[in-house]
């Protein structure tokens, strides 16, 4: 599976300008190649990520958490999802899985990892506890 330069370029956007809050991206199985989907704004929420990510097809995203510690410092976790709902396709599932880790391997600085089949496996409170 290709990585598009795009990918890598944005996501070193993100890492080191912070000049996006999240980023989807998606497999042209035509092109045999992950692709940038999306991209989101800093202002945006984490609403809004989840809500950019399609119910019934799979999709990697990067997403830059901010937080504060328990000693009021602020801080930041770069976390990849690996969204594969249970209602995508067999095939894409297979597809995204076999994938992840030579894609992952491209994004270098990502501090967590999540795999997420329901909305509710990457909700808020699961990125805070994974964040600490």
């Amino acid at each position: 599976m290709a990585v598009h330069d795009e990918c890598k370029l944005k996501f070193l956007e993100l890492k080191a300008k912070r000049t996006h809050r999240f980023i989807v991206y998606k497999i042209e199985e035509k092109q045999k190649q992950v692709v940038v989907e999306k991209v989101g704004e800093p202002a945006q929420s984490y609403d809004d990520f989840t809500g950019s990510l399609p119910a019934d097809e799979c999709r990697y995203a990067v997403y830059d958490f901010d937080f504060v510690t328990e000693e009021n410092c602020q801080k930041s976790r770069i976390f990849f999802i690996a969204w594969s709902p249970d209602t995508a396709r067999v095939r894409s599932k297979m597809i995204y899985a076999s994938s992840k880790d030579r894609f992952k391997r491209e994004l270098d600085g990502i501090q967590v990892e999540l795999q997420a089949t329901d909305p509710t496996e990457m909700g808020l409170d699961v990125i805070k506890s994974r964040a600490n």
